[in-house]
């Protein structure tokens, strides 16, 4: 949203230009050099935090699970939580280059809901005993990398990469559903609010003037997200 012509500093977006800056003021350490996959992985920890909605899960009382139980809903916790990290980057590097205003907000609101998803999706596999994946910073770069690009070919693009995005992450939810533990009723109660959501954000993108996706990308992106599920899977 900022670039330089001369001495000039022209901004395109001066909320959120006011909004980062604050954000530097208060933490004047993240201004030191480019971006890490350390200061990646602090930012991920930070975004936790700035969630709205609480877990929908919250009020749900724990039943007892068995280790193997336990083992297996975290490891599809921790899938999910790391497609909520790839989501969150390709949100925000979509909203970076997207040329209408309206496409921009439509991807910050969506990568708001993410956050929400971030946030269950870590506290569930912590109180599982886990860890999220360590590899999450690396899916965060290379994913904002890809929403930055294709927001820069063209926002019909974007959008159709985010509702097609959106039908796999549905499909891998709706799978992991059925391989929950029949009574972890808390995991189940938030891959289902997830659920929800992810079809809204795929409904909202093609609405939005998303072009549908040829198969071949779509297989593409199968592919890709299948690597990225058996890593996180494990670590």
């Amino acid at each position: 949203g900022v670039r330089l012509v001369g001495s000039e500093m022209c901004i395109r977006d001066r909320p959120m230009f006011a909004q980062m800056k604050a954000h530097l003021e208060a933490v004047p350490d993240w201004a030191l050099g480019g971006p890490s996959l350390r200061w990646l992985n602090e930012a991920l920890r930070e975004m936790r935090h700035l969630h709205n909605r609480p877990s929908p899960a919250k009020n749900t009382s724990e039943e007892a699970l068995t280790s193997e139980e336990k083992r297996q809903s975290a490891a599809l916790m921790r899938v999910n939580h790391t497609g909520e990290v790839c989501a969150q980057a390709l949100y925000q590097g979509q909203a970076l280059t997207a040329k209408l205003t309206t496409v921009r907000h439509e991807m910050e609101h969506a990568a708001s809901e993410e956050v929400d998803h971030l946030a269950w999706c870590r506290e569930r596999v912590v109180q599982l005993g886990e860890q999220p994946s360590t590899l999450n910073p690396l899916w965060y770069v290379m994913s904002f990398g890809l929403g930055a690009i294709t927001g820069l070919v063209s926002d019909k693009l974007s959008l159709g990469f985010v509702a097609a995005t959106e039908h796999q992450v549905c499909e891998h939810l709706s799978i992991h559903l059925q391989k929950l533990p029949s009574n972890d009723i808390k995991s189940r109660i938030i891959v289902e609010r997830m659920l929800e959501d992810e079809a809204r954000h795929a409904e909202s993108a093609l609405k939005a003037g998303g072009v549908a996706f040829p198969s071949p990308a779509k297989s593409l992106m199968t592919t890709a997200s299948k690597a990225m599920t058996k890593i996180s899977y494990f670590i």
